[in-house]
């Protein structure tokens, strides 16, 4: 009989988590409970750990596992880098590049990576086309460029889908974006060159001033301040109500003058 081989790695289980960051003992100690409070901080994130624990529903994708050759004294290097596309389709995302010498441990540090360098994509309804109020598309138009390759991505009324390629189709999708245009130019063969640029252009809009937030027109979206809101309503139901009454004696006034004339 043949001897089986074994295999040559063998994946280890992953130990208990020991924060060893600020922002990791806040998110074990449950003082930090959502990943919006970890990206409004700030601070890079360095334990893909507390993204897991932040975003249990991440889903993960092998986008491209290519071989790598460096030349060194000894001769030439071959190396394994596996691509990861990490999201939860509902506005989070993460791409992370992974080398290793066999295949299964550079997946698996490409997914730590990509969870390292998650990124909150505002989603919104952005086209003109469109009126309905959810958030299934880009909210203006967003262009993202890495090496020669340059993607646009254009907002698309409710039910047109991701009109694109396989790669960025599977990005926008890990994403949360349903409806979208997309325009692209250089050499989009090259899978990472690709996903980073629909990356850049997705996180460029959490790098642009607006003039208002594009949540607030949403149906989905809560006020910021309930209290307040209604405050403000109801003072202004009490100043319609005062200019009602006063436009109504003004009416009577102008009556009686006419009377008394007549």
């Amino acid at each position: 009989m043949v001897a089986r081989r074994n295999p040559r790695y063998e994946e280890e289980e992953e130990a208990p988590w020991t924060p060893k960051t600020d922002i990791g003992k806040k998110v074990a100690n449950h003082e930090i409970v959502s990943i919006k409070q970890v990206l409004e901080s700030g601070k890079p994130i360095r334990e893909h750990q507390l993204v897991t624990a932040l975003l249990p529903n991440l889903t993960q994708e092998t986008l491209e596992i290519k071989n790598t050759q460096r030349m060194t004294g000894n001769g030439r290097k071959m190396q394994f880098r596996a691509v990861v596309l990490v999201g939860d389709g509902n506005g989070h995302l993460g791409i992370g590049a992974g080398k290793a010498d066999e295949v299964r441990p550079a997946i698996s540090s490409g997914a730590k990576l990509a969870k390292r360098n998650i990124i909150h994509v505002p989603l919104g309804c952005g086209s003109w086309e469109c009126g309905c109020k959810t958030r299934h598309t880009v909210p203006i138009r967003v262009v993202g460029k890495n090496g020669s390759v340059e993607i646009m991505l254009k907002p698309a009324p409710l039910g047109v889908g991701i009109v694109a390629n396989a790669t960025v189709r599977k990005v926008l999708h890990a994403a949360g974006v349903k409806d979208v245009w997309t325009f692209s130019r250089g050499r989009t063969s090259s899978i990472y060159n690709t996903t980073m640029a629909v990356f850049k252009a997705l996180d460029s809009l959490n790098n642009m001033k607006y003039y208002d937030d594009w949540e607030r027109n949403l149906k989905s979206a809560e006020p910021a301040n309930p209290a307040a809101e209604t405050k403000e309503t109801a003072a202004q139901d009490g100043e319609n109500a005062a200019k009602e009454k006063e436009g109504e004696k003004k009416t009577e006034a102008g009556k009686e003058e006419t009377k008394e004339a007549g």
